[in-house]
């Protein structure tokens, strides 16, 4: 299936620092006009899945915003990104239980940047893998209206625990409660993002009361529901999740 080339997005370079104290910059690719959507990439990378999803948003009437964070572009590299995410170690924790990857304090400042240059309300996020909980973090900036979680996997190795501080946890319920539900995917048989890590989630930010957190499981043994194992056939489980998705963001950041 073709996609749009990442040469045909709008390239910038953005900065700003992290809670270690360094000064980070990172790429930013921007494709379509409307609503920000900010996407941050998965481990295997920023490949033709990850750019398809990507124009099923800008078809939508959003506007994909896309930090290019490690990896080569336009391609999947598990064994190379894995470990080049190891050398990052001032950016990504992760293995560390009760801890956020000091790389959110740079998505927050991003998507603040984007909130003021789009003139938007504020900015949806989607994170996806060793970015799952990432997208979770970020709703606790008041920039960030709408989120999805897809296979949030961190701590790596610690099913039972989140990437986030007691903290962190105490501002994304305030965030959410500002704003609206975030939504989580999973598919029933992954074991990086197992249904321990959902039971986790469940635990931490829902109490019948109050359901922060949307959690819906998938049936099957894949890994990436949006983009490395999609299925784009009417009535597959992962084109149903999309659409769920599609309609979350429209009624958050299009109305």
């Amino acid at each position: 299936m073709r996609y749009t080339p990442i040469a045909q997005y709008r390239k910038s370079i953005f900065e700003a620092p992290i809670s270690t104290g360094d000064t980070v910059s990172h790429d930013v690719y921007r494709l379509g006009s409307g609503a920000p959507l900010v996407i941050i990439q998965e481990l295997p990378g920023i490949g033709p899945e990850t750019l398809r999803l990507a124009d099923r948003f800008v078809e939508q009437g959003f506007e994909v915003v896309l930090p290019h964070l490690f990896g080569p572009l336009e391609k999947t590299s598990m064994v190379g990104n894995i470990a080049r995410v190891l050398c990052m170690r001032r950016e990504f924790s992760l293995f560390a239980a009760n801890h956020t990857s000091p790389v959110i304090d740079w998505l927050k400042a991003l998507c603040r940047q984007v909130r003021e240059t789009s003139g938007a309300r504020g900015v949806g996020v989607i994170g996806m893998c060793l970015t799952g909980n990432f997208a979770m973090s970020l709703m606790a900036d008041d920039s960030v209206l709408a989120a999805v979680a897809s296979q949030p996997s961190m701590p790596i190795g610690k099913p039972r625990a989140l990437h986030m501080s007691e903290a962190d946890i105490s501002a994304v319920k305030a965030g959410i409660d500002d704003t609206a539900p975030m939504m989580a995917l999973r598919f029933e048989g992954d074991k990086l993002c197992s249904a321990s890590k959902f039971a986790a989630i469940d635990r931490t930010f829902n109490d019948g009361a109050n359901d922060r957190v949307q959690l819906k499981t998938l049936p099957g043994g894949g890994h990436s529901v949006l983009t490395l194992d999609f299925v784009d056939e009417a009535g597959h489980p992962t084109r149903e999740a999309l659409e769920e998705v599609l309609d979350y963001f429209r009624g958050q950041l299009l109305t």
